[in-house]
């Protein structure tokens, strides 16, 4: 148990890091294009991601509740639903559907899902741009500027980096099997 417990929290790093740099370079290359200055560039590009890795790990966490208990209707479908995000149950397990509920325990990943998940997103990522932008250049039309224009850039980047990573952890439960 333990040892799935340090993996889990591993495979959570490796995500959150992965999203930081590729949040630092974005937000460098779109300060960089709004003001044509390294220095704000450079300040915007390492304080913004900073704040957004953290709002985006939270993000990611209240999602991954929000999808768990919408599948769960009592204690047992809980705890399997979270033992299947654990990756402790099988990928049979996790969808095989229980005749008096009519639902598996994978994680649904529909496109409305997605989709909603993107744009709560999007709006937390506005909020934290422009606060950040304006501290740093005390000039309100620059910050709309980088706040509006930069998670747009990053939205997009982000629903790669979510469905990359949903791709990796659904490749590890296929071949969890052959490694047990």
């Amino acid at each position: 148990m333990v040892g799935v417990l340090l993996s889990t929290a591993r495979k959570l790093a490796l995500k959150i890091a992965s999203y930081g740099v590729m949040h630092l370079v974005v937000a460098i290359l779109v300060a960089f294009a709004i003001t044509r200055d390294w220095r704000i560039a450079l300040a915007v590009g390492m304080v913004e991601p900073f704040f957004q890795t953290i709002a985006y790990s939270i993000h990611d966490r209240v999602w991954h509740r929000v999808e768990r208990r919408r599948m769960a209707s009592n204690i047992e479908e809980a705890a399997e639903a979270f033992t299947a995000r654990l990756d402790i149950m099988s990928p049979d397990e996790q969808t095989r559907v229980h005749d008096h509920h009519g639902h598996s325990h994978a994680l649904p990943r529909s496109l409305k899902q997605v989709a909603v998940k993107t744009v709560t997103y999007g709006v937390m990522h506005f909020a934290v741009a422009v606060a950040v932008a304006y501290a740093l250049t005390q000039d309100i039309r620059t910050a709309l500027a980088i706040g509006t224009i930069e998670p747009l850039v990053q939205t997009v980047f982000f629903t790669v980096h979510d469905r990359i990573w949903s791709r990796i952890e659904q490749r590890r439960a296929g071949r969890q099997p052959a490694t047990a």
